[in-house]
């Protein structure tokens, strides 16, 4: 899924680092390893003695941070955060992590998620008093904490936590330890690892790979994971016997080389073209991703089918999301300044091309006439995914119902819409086979299934 105005966008991503002497740089690596999770604000605190020092600001990690501030940002600990706003404005008051100064002292918190029932709690939190001072859901945690200052900060956690509904994976800065915690359905990833004596927890293992951390296990769902002098300690404020892990982290969202869930990425996404291949077969020359998220599983399709995998479609890396087009009269200008069609492999070929979703279809119907003008002599579209049919209320940006081209057309009427010769989805079990194969671990609403929770 290429184009991201045309398909579900990036989540955030979250970090956090306890006892390391550059806290702050450790965190800036990882927050880019994590880039593609966020590219509309990044920022960082750290603990400096009892003190917390922030810097935050609206674009990607490498644009907002300078080295005049890494170096401001002192201290052995700190939390970093990048975001892709699912629920508030893009404004600089939404850029995460968010502080405030409690009886208890300096609190920072960074959040992967979406609470859905974000709406009834800020309404009785102002109801009560409590002002806020931005428009993300994140900010509510930080009133529910001060509510319950007369108890020690996990305490007041488990207090506040169960009044909370949805998705979140949190990593919160005290003045004396870092905390991590998950939704007790596991909806995002989080990992705890090992660097160098200290601790470092990630939305992704990719974090851990670029700073040389040692991965330890995940964050368990419902569980509360904090950091201090005393070293790693665990309590659990909940517990569902059913899981309800985002299977769109294995689709798409997450980076092929990080483990999510405990499971490899890369090998789920190369599962997924293998099934793909045994349920939706056909005659054909050559097998070609959409890049980059369609690689491996075109790889997966190409391995168990035999028929011989090419680039038949090469991406710029150097386009920005700001790129202006020059002018509305340009019909595909935008994809075509992204994707280039290799008409030297593809003319007079029959082709597959694998794509990892389809949401709306309007850039899948582009790259098939790109692909269709450069010779090309049938082509076959497989998606390594189920028909999109819902929206997500989980922490991912998503088109709303009305917006999928599944929810309201036909498989026919969408394989003529994108203008190929053939069109097949993966199964919802081929699916869950691609992650092990049991379906009670994972949310696949997006896809149908019944959402976990109730949705303000």
């Amino acid at each position: 899924m290429f184009d991201h105005i045309d398909g579900f966008r990036e989540e955030c991503a979250v970090f956090g680092i306890w006892n390391h002497e550059e806290a702050s740089r450790m965190t800036y690596l990882s927050l880019y390893a994590m880039q593609h999770r966020g590219q509309e604000s990044a920022g960082i605190v750290t603990l400096d003695g009892n003190e917390h020092l922030i810097h935050k600001g609206l674009g990607l990690v490498g644009d907002v941070f300078s080295e005049d501030e890494l170096k401001r940002l002192r201290g052995r600990a700190g939390i970093g955060h990048c975001r892709y706003s699912t629920t508030g404005q893009n404004l600089l008051a939404n850029a995460q992590p968010l502080n405030a100064e409690l009886v208890r002292g300096p609190v920072a918190i960074a959040h992967n998620g979406n609470i859905v029932n974000h709406k009834s709690l800020k309404a009785k939190l102002r109801a009560e008093g409590a002002i806020f001072q931005a428009t993300s859901d994140t900010e509510i945690i930080l009133h529910l904490l001060s509510k319950n200052q007369n108890l020690p900060i996990i305490d007041a956690l488990k207090h506040a936590l169960p009044t909370v509904e949805g998705a979140f994976s949190f990593v919160i800065l005290t003045q004396k330890k870092l905390i991590a915690l998950r939704d007790p359905w596991g909806f995002r990833p989080l990992s705890i690892g090992k660097l160098e004596g200290g601790w470092v927890v990630a939305s992704e293992t990719c974090a851990f790979d670029l700073i040389g951390a040692e991965y330890v296990r995940d964050v368990e769902p419902g569980e509360i994971v904090w950091m201090d002098d005393d070293g790693l300690n665990s309590t659990f404020y909940a517990k569902n016997e059913k899981k309800a892990q985002c299977v769109f982290e294995h689709v798409y969202f997450a980076r092929p080389d990080s483990k999510v869930f405990g499971l490899s990425v890369y090998e789920s996404r190369r599962n997924l073209g293998k099934i793909l291949a045994r349920e939706m077969p056909v005659e054909a020359d050559l097998v070609i991703p959409v890049p980059d998220s369609g690689v491996p599983a075109a790889i997966g399709y190409s391995q168990e089918s035999g028929i011989p995998f090419e680039f038949g479609i090469i991406r710029n890396h150097y386009v920005g999301r700001t790129f202006i087009q020059p002018s509305q009269g340009i019909r595909d200008f935008g994809v075509k300044i992204k994707l280039n069609p290799q008409s030297e492999v593809l003319r007079g070929k029959r082709v597959i091309v694998i794509d990892d979703s389809l949401v709306r279809g309007t850039t899948s119907k582009k790259i098939i006439n790109l692909i269709r003008g450069a010779g090309a002599k049938e082509i076959h579209f497989r998606i390594a995914s189920p028909p999109t049919v819902n929206p997500c209320y989980y922490g991912v940006d998503t088109p709303q119902k009305d917006q999928l081209i599944a929810a309201h057309r036909t498989q026919k009427e969408i394989q003529d819409y994108v203008g190929a010769d053939s069109l097949g989805y993966l199964s919802m079990n081929g699916l869950y086979q691609s992650v092990n194969g049991n379906s009670q671990k994972f949310c696949a609403a997006c896809f149908g299934e019944k959402y976990p929770t109730v949705i303000d």
